[in-house]
């Protein structure tokens, strides 16, 4: 085989590998005529077979095709021994029927089976490039020919592609539902100025003024005020003695009206209100007072 053609046809098989699930060994489905014409060229038809697909092949046939050689008489034993070393197919046909009516039954519609077709008639053929992943191979001349894929293969190829290609239907929906929303486009417009520049400025917080603290010894030398001396009164009623000074009762002593006053200044302040209230009377001036108050 050249090597042209080897590429094309490593391609083709390629082609069905990935987009129809064809596996090796590649199971060849094989009609009667195309047994006679091997016997009668006297070439190897399962290692041109092997050959053409570039894989390891497994030939098959089912048992209308051998019904068909055992009609031929004599002629075809050689091609009959030759079918009977294939794994025989079950197509499950109880009266034997035409062999290219049989393998079209096999195939059915899909090719569920990954079935290659070895068939040298010309109206089987054309059946099955209708149905899309059936590779056809036929012998021209002693030379075992590949066709190349139908129009039908080639449809389902670029379905397939485009589903490869695009999204799953579990990731459409994920997609549709996590749509997010249109952006709400802004209306242009004057612009104000920098909010940078018009922002005011923070004045610097002055820590509050403590208060002076009084010197320890401030207030030791002033006279207390009549507010510190004055003691409560405690709801007794106040009476004045004959000097004037004011005398708390119930045995209680008399608060001094003035109590920063010294011994002496009391007695003097004591002898002029005598003697005023004597040259008032007109009786004597004698301070009768004990001066030991």
């Amino acid at each position: 085989m050249r090597q042209k053609r080897a590429k094309a046809y490593r391609k083709l098989m390629h082609l069905y590998s990935h987009f129809f699930g064809f596996r090796q060994p590649f199971q060849m489905l094989i009609d009667s005529e195309t047994c006679v014409m091997a016997v009668n060229g006297k070439f190897d038809l399962v290692k041109q077979l092997s050959t053409v697909l570039q894989g390891e092949v497994k030939p098959m046939i089912t048992q209308c095709c051998i019904t068909e050689l055992y009609l031929k008489g004599k002629e075809a034993q050689g091609a009959v021994d030759l079918a009977k070393q294939f794994e025989r197919r079950k197509c499950n046909h109880r009266e034997a029927i035409p062999g290219d009516d049989c393998l079209a039954d096999v195939v059915g519609d899909s090719n569920k089976h990954r079935y290659v077709i070895v068939a040298q008639s010309q109206p089987l053929r054309n059946k099955l490039r209708a149905i899309p992943g059936v590779p056809l191979v036929h012998i021209n001349r002693a030379v075992m020919v590949l066709e190349p894929p139908s129009d039908a293969t080639l449809r389902k190829k670029a379905l397939a592609e485009q589903k490869l290609l695009g999204a799953s239907t579990s990731e459409m929906a994920l997609i549709e539902g996590d749509q997010p929303e249109a952006k709400k486009f802004k209306k242009k417009g004057p612009k104000g100025p920098n909010p940078l520049s018009v922002k005011k400025k923070k004045t610097e917080e002055q820590p509050p003024k403590k208060k002076a603290e009084k010197p320890a010894d401030e207030g030791k030398g002033r006279p207390p005020s009549s507010q510190e001396t004055e003691e409560p009164n405690l709801g007794k009623r106040k009476r004045t003695d004959d000097d004037g000074d004011e005398v708390m009762g119930d045995g209680e002593a008399a608060a001094d009206t003035h109590p920063q006053e010294t011994q002496a200044q009391k007695r003097r302040r004591r002898r002029k209100r005598v003697a005023e209230r004597a040259a008032a009377t007109g009786g004597s001036t004698v301070d009768n007072d004990d001066d030991s108050d």
